[in-house]
C-alpha cells in the first residue's frame, strides 16, 4: 500500500530515537512523514548529555529498526557515535526532517481534507496533519526542586543537564544531589577529574546493579523479566545483588527497602555501577544525607547537618514537558505522563500517539523499536 496520495502527511514531533525510529516505519509503509525539530539536527538531547556518557544498554540492543550500530562502537556506545548514529539513521532511512520547527500546541480540530490534527509552531505557522506521533523525548525540561533559600546560595548551583566534564570543579568541594545514574557517574567523574572532595546527598538508596556479569548485560536481566511477576523478580534481583554488590551500609548507603523490579515499576531505574561503589569503599565519594534548604553558603540536610560546599549539582531529573503541547486534551495523567502510549491512544485523541515517556528494565532505545513498528502499523490501518 502506497499512500502518497495522502492529503497531509504524518508529523512526527522530535528528532531523538524515538521520533526517527517512527518515521523510518511509516515511511516504509509508504506513508509520508515529516520530522520536526525543534533544534538544528537530530538527537539534540544527546548532543548535551555530559561528556564521559555511555549508554547502558548494548550496542545489539540499543539499534533502531533497519541500521545496525557499527560494531566498531564497541560494546556500550559512546555519546558521540550514538549522535553519529541518529545522523546516518536520518539518511539512511531519507528522513524528511523539518529542523528549527518548534510545535508549542497540538489542537484536535476535524480540520476537513483528511486532516484532524493542527499543530502550531514557531513564526506562527499552522501545520496539518492526518495523524500526530509526539517524540520530545523523555529528558526533557530539567527539574530543580524548590529548596527553601536556594536563591540565596552564595556557591554555585547547577542541574545536572548543564554539566560537561570536571575540569571547571578541579579543587572544589561539590555537592553531587541524586543518586540516579546521571548523580552516580557524575560523582565519579567529578573523583576523576580532581574535585577536592565530592559528596552525594542520597533521600532514597537506590539499587546498584553491574552493568555486566561475566560478561551478561544487566539489560538482558530486564528483558527477561518483562513477563515475570514482580515479587519473583524482587527476590532475584535481591539475591544477585547479595552476591554481587558489597554492603556499602558502613558507608552510609543501606540496601534499599523496596524490591528492585517494584522499585523500577514507579520509575526508579537500578544504578549501573561504573566505578561508584570502588569510589564510595575508598570514601572518595562521601555519601550524605537529602538536601533540605540552602542559607547564604550554607546547605543543611535531612538529618541537620550542614555543609559549605563550593558548588552543587542538582541530579535532580527531568519532567516531560507535555503539558503546554497536549495538556488541554485530556491525554495526560496527573504526573504529566501520557495516558495512552505506543500503539495505544487515548479515546479522545485517535491519531495522537506517543512514544519514549516509559523508562522499562529492558531498555529504553529497546521499547522505542519496537513501538515504532506498532505504532506505523496503526496508523497505516488507520489510513486505508
Amino acid at each position: 500500500m502506497h499512500m502518497s496520495g495522502q492529503a497531509h502527511p504524518v508529523h512526527v514531533v522530535g528528532a531523538g530515537p524515538g521520533g526517527l525510529a517512527t518515521a523510518a516505519a511509516l515511511q516504509r509503509r509508504g506513508i509520508r512523514t515529516v520530522v520536526l525539530e525543534k533544534s538544528p539536527s537530530v538527537g539534540a538531547s544527546w548532543r548535551s548529555h555530559y561528556d564521559r556518557l555511555r549508554l547502558h544498554t548494548t550496542r545489539r540492543w540499543s539499534a533502531l529498526p533497519g541500521l545496525p550500530i557499527p560494531r566498531s562502537y564497541g560494546r556500550w556506545v559512546a555519546r558521540d557515535d550514538l549522535v553519529r548514529y541518529l545522523e546516518s539513521y536520518a539518511d539512511h532511512h531519507r528522513i524528511e526532517l523539518a529542523a528549527g520547527v518548534e510545535v508549542d500546541r497540538i489542537d484536535h480540530d476535524g480540520g476537513g481534507d483528511g486532516a484532524t490534527w493542527t499543530l502550531h509552531a514557531n513564526g506562527g505557522r499552522k501545520l496539518s496533519a492526518a495523524a500526530v506521533v509526539v517524540a520530545t523525548g523523555y529528558n526533557h525540561t530539567a527539574r530543580l526542586p524548590e529548596w527553601p533559600g536556594r536563591q540565596s546560595f552564595t556557591g554555585e548551583l547547577l542541574h545536572a543537564s548543564r554539566y560537561r566534564n570536571a575540569t571547571p570543579y578541579a579543587g572544589q568541594d561539590v555537592l553531587v544531589v541524586g543518586v540516579g545514574n546521571t548523580g552516580a557517574e557524575i560523582a565519579v567523574d567529578l573523583v576523576e577529574g580532581g574535585a577536592a572532595r565530592v559528596r552525594l546527598a542520597v533521600r532514597t538508596p537506590p539499587h546498584i546493579v553491574r552493568r555486566s556479569t561475566l560478561g551478561w548485560p544487566a539489560q538482558a536481566n530486564g528483558v527477561l523479566c518483562r513477563r515475570l511477576p514482580t515479587g519473583m523478580v524482587d527476590a532475584m534481583a535481591a539475591r544477585m545483588a547479595r552476591l554481587a554488590i558489597p554492603d556499602l551500609e558502613p558507608y552510609g548507603l543501606p540496601r534499599p527497602e523496596a524490591g528492585l523490579y517494584t522499585r523500577a515499576r514507579e520509575g526508579a531505574i537500578p544504578v549501573q555501577d561504573v566505578g561508584l561503589i570502588k569510589a564510595i569503599r575508598k570514601r572518595r565519594v562521601e555519601v550524605v544525607a537529602a538536601v533540605e534548604s540552602f542559607d547564604a553558603g550554607k546547605v543543611t540536610l535531612a538529618d541537620g547537618a550542614s555543609l559549605t560546599p563550593d558548588v552543587v549539582i542538582a541530579a535532580t531529573g527531568y519532567t516531560r514537558g507535555l503539558t503546554p503541547l497536549v495538556g488541554h486534551l485530556g491525554v495526560l495523567d496527573a504526573t504529566g505522563r501520557p495516558l495512552a502510549h505506543g500503539a495505544r491512544t487515548h479515546p479522545d485523541a485517535p491519531g495522537l500517539f506517543f512514544t519514549g515517556y516509559t523508562n522499562p528494565l529492558s531498555g529504553m532505545l529497546r521499547e522505542l523499536s519496537r513501538d515504532a513498528d506498532r505504532i506505523a502499523r496503526t496508523i497505516a490501518r488507520r489510513a486505508t
